[in-house]
């Protein structure tokens, strides 16, 4: 299990390394594989904990990123969702997850979601279940337990 993150004001996505007293080390998950501290100033967020709105309850990321995957047979989105008009970007997403709240998921949530699952793709990552399922346990280091374990 490895813990995926997004840092605001960062573009791309971070894969956890370590932790530091003070700070967590991640390494970027792009062709540089570069490796910076996060800092408790920044606003680190797991892909575990990260949720759609739906018009009943909210639907886990990984849940979103499996029917993407399940689409796109697995590859990169086919949809250029940089250039696509807000209609094609809406219509996609609709196939995606038919029931998603269309007043409180904006077009630039789905333009992010479609970064993030290119990202996961092209680095290997697409059993999102396996991934970006929540774990037992409040702390990255319960997390970092169980991958031991296993």
């Amino acid at each position: 299990m490895e813990t995926i993150l997004s840092i605001a004001g960062k573009p791309g996505l971070y894969r956890l390394v370590s932790r530091g007293k003070m700070n967590l080390i991640v390494e970027a998950l792009d062709e540089t594989h570069k490796r910076i501290p996060a800092f408790a100033s920044d606003r680190v967020t797991s892909l575990a904990d990260i949720a759609m709105f739906t018009d009943s309850e909210d639907i886990p990321l990984w849940k979103v990123l499996k029917n993407v995957g399940d689409k796109e047979q697995q590859k990169p989105c086919s949809l250029n969702y940089k250039k696509c008009s807000a209609k094609e970007l809406r219509d996609y997403f609709a196939e995606v997850l038919p029931e998603y709240d269309r007043d409180r998921v904006h077009d630039s949530d789905i333009k992010k979601l479609l970064q993030w699952y290119n990202i996961l793709v092209q680095n290997g990552y697409t059993d999102f279940e396996a991934v970006l399922a929540p774990t037992e346990g409040n702390n990255v280091d319960d997390r970092q337990e169980e991958k031991t374990e296993e």
